[in-house]
């Protein structure tokens, strides 16, 4: 009978242990990105441009054919030889912050308002203005602050700055090392700034309509964050009071055994 006892107190550990086990298992449907559906994926990327917002800082360079007549609208042209790297060329030109009231100031064209263009936009804005100075102009203009921040239950959580303003928000993912097993795919949070106003978006990132949200791509100081799932909350809720159950579990094993003598 005590022999019996015994192994049913056995069996009965292992069944918890089996529970548990099997309750911590996520399946196929919480873990594949964009799984098929009947969604028709019709997003365009220029419907979701990023504009230009103040604070931004943007790279200019103004090219003719004619080397020499745009010298005045580059400042630090001067400075560049054929021997330096593309990063260090890159710190050497011009760069311009919009202002609390849109504008940029340029060499002498002064303010433009840029506040709400697009980078093409902006572009094409400058080069008129530089018409009446240049013939047949161009314009170079890059974000030179493109940053996103991608925080929670990912690899490698931080801030990036972006060479380019097109970047989605797997992309964003990718570059924080994807995220965890323990992060929560089917709630993205995306926080972005839209005129002054904090406004908060959840991404399903398991379904493919996510692919025609508005926050598919990113904008400038966008924040992506990635929350823990069920099993990752309750882990560290065991975490932290794992000294507890240890002592209980040690108690109930010196009781038991005391029992079973």
């Amino acid at each position: 009978m005590r022999l019996f006892s015994k192994y049913g107190l056995a069996l009965g550990f292992l069944y918890i242990l089996v529970l548990m086990l099997f309750s911590s298992c996520g399946s196929r449907k919480d873990m594949v990105y964009l799984q098929n559906d009947s969604t028709q994926i019709n997003t365009l990327y220029e419907q979701y441009i990023p504009k230009i917002q103040v604070n931004d800082i943007l790279t200019i360079v103004v090219t003719a054919a004619d080397p020499k007549v745009t010298a005045p609208f580059n400042p630090v042209s001067s400075m560049t030889t054929s021997n330096m790297t593309q990063s260090v060329d890159m710190a050497l030109r011009p760069t311009y912050t919009v202002d609390g009231e849109g504008n940029i100031t340029l060499p002498m064209l002064g303010k433009v308002y840029v506040l709400g263009l697009t980078r093409l936009q902006a572009i094409e804005k400058i080069r008129t203005e530089l018409s009446q100075y240049i013939k047949d102009p161009g314009v170079n203009m890059n974000f030179n602050n493109f940053r996103i921040s991608v925080l929670g239950e990912v690899s490698k959580p931080g801030s990036f700055i972006l060479p380019t303003e097109r970047a989605t928000v797997l992309e964003a993912l990718g570059m924080a090392g994807d995220l965890t097993i323990r992060g929560k795919r089917e709630n993205i949070m995306v926080i972005r700034e839209i005129d002054g106003k904090k406004t908060i978006h959840r991404l399903d990132l398991t379904q493919q309509n996510t692919l025609n949200s508005p926050y598919y791509y990113l904008a400038q100081n966008d924040v992506v964050y990635v929350e823990p799932n069920k099993a990752q909350i309750n882990n560290s809720k065991l975490g932290a009071n794992s000294n507890i159950i240890i002592s209980i579990a040690s108690l109930l094993i010196t009781v038991i055994s005391v029992l079973t003598r």
